[in-house]
């Protein structure tokens, strides 16, 4: 069986979708050249309408609506209730990029996923408030199972993890039984638990090379980020076919659009846009500024705007990460690729939601054995590679 990617006839804005034909097991975008042709498996492809947040309310803002007390508070004294509780249970705030504005403000680290796996690990808090979706919170309480993590929101998913589970790791595994699977950190813990390496998207690359080049890689489960890691080391690699469905959506033409505005301006992207291997042909044929792209994570792009001496930056992201780079380096220009990248996961988090995870010490996140021991072998690896 054939997995195409199905890219004719799609409208702007659409994420490119994939059907599956009898035949070789390769995947190839026509719009791309040959050569990024790569091996694929048969993952289970999840629909988008599966993989996309839900707006239903969860059960945790259900709880703050029914809360005698919560809805009656002002920010201001959220703020100062959070700023006492988190002295008096002598707990860390940690918080991603991504998150609003008010929860980056507060947090004691805000960093991409490798730096709040290391903050985790390097803390001595007894008490971890970690703003930032459910898979983030595991990682933290696989790395520091004596300590209480807390998620705001145990609703807060990602579409990404969603599209791989365990068994279907193992089935994958045991059609290449000499492969390495590398992880992405985006992934459940059972997921983790079947890998060799973890990886996040700053350190995806540098992971691969570790690893013997007579060695299969089977990477999952972004499928862009792991082009991204075949193109910059020439490794085959075996693709789980996933998606973040907020960086999927940003094409080729939402950067021609944006450099067009601003001609001058860096061009910051991150591996997961669906768009990243177009733009490193692109620039391999002299059709974008080589002095002016670059792809880095979300850490990577708080490195770049403190070095460069670019005054605009356009990013391709989540636009939580313009708050955090605005505050990196206020006397610059941010502009967002695409305004409507929203992570709906992510703005689950809030100031009344991380108040309650203080004060009611909710909600605990833990990682039974022997999962925990097993993901913290692929995460222990992946903290090595930095």
């Amino acid at each position: 069986m054939a997995l195409h990617w199905a890219v004719d006839n799609i409208p702007a804005g659409e994420i490119p979708l994939f059907t599956a034909t009898a035949g070789a097991t390769t995947m190839r975008n026509p719009t791309l050249p040959s050569e990024l042709d790569v091996q694929v498996e048969l993952p289970t492809i999840m629909p988008r309408s599966k993989t996309r947040p839900s707006v239903r309310l969860t059960e945790a803002q259900r709880a703050i609506e029914q809360d005698a007390e919560i809805p009656y508070l002002t920010e201001q004294e959220l703020i100062e209730r959070i700023q006492q509780l988190r002295k008096e249970r002598n707990a860390v705030i940690l918080a991603h990029n991504y998150q609003l504005p008010i929860i980056q403000d507060l947090a004691d680290f805000v960093g991409d996923s490798l730096q709040l796996s290391q903050q985790a690990a390097q803390t001595d808090a007894p008490v971890i408030v970690f703003c930032g979706v459910h898979f983030m919170a595991e990682t933290a309480a696989i790395l520091c199972p004596d300590r209480t993590v807390l998620i705001p929101d145990p609703e807060a998913g990602c579409s990404l993890a969603a599209t791989v589970t365990a068994e279907e790791v193992r089935q994958w595994k045991q059609n290449h039984p000499d492969g390495v699977v590398v992880a992405y950190v985006n992934t459940n813990a059972d997921v983790k638990a079947e890998a060799d390496y973890c990886c996040t998207s700053s350190n995806a690359v540098k992971v691969v090379q570790s690893i013997p080049e007579d060695k299969e890689i089977l990477f999952l489960p972004d499928m862009f980020l792991g082009l991204y890691v075949q193109r910059m080391t020439g490794r085959k690699v075996h693709l789980w076919l996933g998606e973040c469905h907020v960086h999927a959506g940003f094409r080729a033409e939402d950067i021609a659009r944006a450099l067009e505005s601003y001609p001058d301006a860096d061009l910051l992207l991150h591996p997961e846009c669906g768009c990243v291997s177009q733009c490193m042909f692109a620039l391999a044929a002299g059709d974008l500024p080589a002095e002016r792209t670059f792809v880095h994570s979300t850490g990577g792009m708080v490195r770049h705007v403190r070095e460069s001496r670019a005054p605009i930056h356009l990013v391709a992201t989540e636009v939580g990460m313009l708050h955090r780079l605005q505050k990196e380096a206020p006397h610059k220009q941010y502009i967002p690729v695409k305004a409507d990248a929203i992570c709906e996961y992510m703005k689950t988090i809030t100031l009344p939601k991380l108040y309650r995870a203080l004060r009611d010490m909710v909600y605990p996140v833990r990682v039974e054995e022997p999962i925990r021991s097993r993901a913290r072998k692929a995460i222990d690896r992946m903290l090595e590679v930095v």
